[in-house]
């Protein structure tokens, strides 16, 4: 590649013969200037050069350098071709102590009670975080009380940022409360995403609809329901695509064949329980959730039904405890860890954005689900 052309200042400094040729970078340095005015200041190529090259903001620049997922190809490419250009060298020393001023603390503020959801949050978290050289921490609440003296810990921690899981996720208050501390939040697997607020979730209209059509390709025609906890806005929509399924069969759904639940495996042996004395069993149940599924599998299995023989049983969620139950579970698949760690990267980059004096819009990533058919669900029973 050719070295770039001197500018006129340059030359005449060569011919005084004062100062030695200076390196490349410092002659690119040279040759760039705001709006088209020379810049003769001898100084090392910055970020900032070679976001004015390639026509884009400073972020984007950052983002490709440290090689996140989040940018074009054609971005990353017309990036790349700048840094080529100008031949720009990361300062080593400076990265290092721009790491530390901008080095991204994140909570996760969570009540859940289901210790296998949050733990598939936290592998994918983690993952994460050490990747972008961030620091995660966990804490629990019960209440409003405890929300505020959770919030003051992380504060006292120095928290920049905090992801909450349901139901948190859907509290305004809550993120209020984080928000004139200055924190930046991100919703995590909420149903209704708050257009002001960052999320990462999956479509569970849509996930329940799919389960329940499943159901029916089966044969079933009496499918009983196990809510989730009420305060959770994924709880509705799982509701309302079971429903929607149940309506485009035209299938009758009994009122007696939907009952409450808490997303618990507690209150999934009582929501089994009531079916079961129900005057009509169901031929299936479809429960909200994975902990509730396997605690309906535990009753059935006390009460010597067989399953999928005589009843078939499906879940959502697919944490560990869908594998780890006889039969195992069929269950929507919602890819938990990978939206930690989605979580995670996008809470980052916004954090870094604000430390470094720029500003980031809330981003919605909507992700994947799969149905899993395992060997708790099969053809009805004649």
């Amino acid at each position: 590649m050719k070295s770039p052309r001197k500018t006129k200042a340059a030359l005449g400094a060569d011919v005084l013969g004062a100062p030695p040729p200076r390196s490349r970078s410092a002659e690119s340095a040279a040759a760039i200037g705001t709006e088209g005015a020379v810049n003769t200041v001898s100084r090392p190529i910055t970020i900032h050069d070679v976001a004015r090259h390639a026509g884009v903001g400073s972020m984007t620049v950052s983002r490709v350098i440290r090689g996140t997922t989040n940018v074009s190809p054609a971005m990353r490419e017309k990036v790349e071709a700048s840094v080529r250009a100008l031949n720009y060298q990361v300062n080593v020393a400076a990265r290092a102590t721009r790491s530390r001023a901008t080095a991204a603390r994140v909570g996760i503020l969570y009540s859940n009670p289901s210790a296998s959801y949050l733990s598939e949050i936290m592998m994918g978290g983690l993952e994460e975080s050490s990747r972008l050289a961030s620091h995660l921490m966990l804490e629990r609440c019960e209440g409003l009380a405890g929300q505020r003296q959770a919030v003051e810990r992380l504060l006292a921690a120095g928290v920049d940022g905090v992801i909450l899981p349901p139901p948190l996720c859907d509290s305004r208050q809550t993120i209020d409360m984080l928000r004139a501390e200055g924190v930046t939040v991100l919703a995590l697997a909420t149903a209704r995403p708050m257009q002001d607020v960052s999320s990462v979730r999956i479509d569970d209209y849509e996930g329940a609809l799919a389960m329940t059509r499943h159901l029916i390709a089966l044969g079933h025609r009496d499918i009983a329901f196990i809510k989730g906890d009420p305060e959770h806005t994924p709880t509705e929509l799982r509701f309302e695509g079971f429903l929607a399924g149940m309506a485009e069969a035209d299938l009758a759904v009994r009122p007696e064949w939907i009952v409450q639940g808490l997303f618990t495996y507690r209150s999934g042996l009582v929501a089994a329980e009531k079916l079961f004395e129900a005057r009509v069993r169901p031929s299936a149940i479809f429960a909200s959730n994975d902990d509730m599924a396997a605690a309906t599998l535990a009753v059935a299995h006390g009460r010597q039904i067989a399953v999928p023989r005589d009843l078939s049983v499906c879940g959502f969620d697919d944490t560990a405890v869908a594998s780890t139950v006889w039969p195992e579970l069929t269950t929507i698949h919602q890819p938990i860890a990978d939206m930690g760690r989605a979580a995670v990267a996008l809470i980052v980059d916004e954090i870094r954005a604000r430390k470094l004096g720029g500003t980031q819009r809330p981003a919605h990533k909507l992700m994947s689900f799969t149905l899993v058919d395992r060997a708790s669900s099969g053809l009805a029973p004649p």
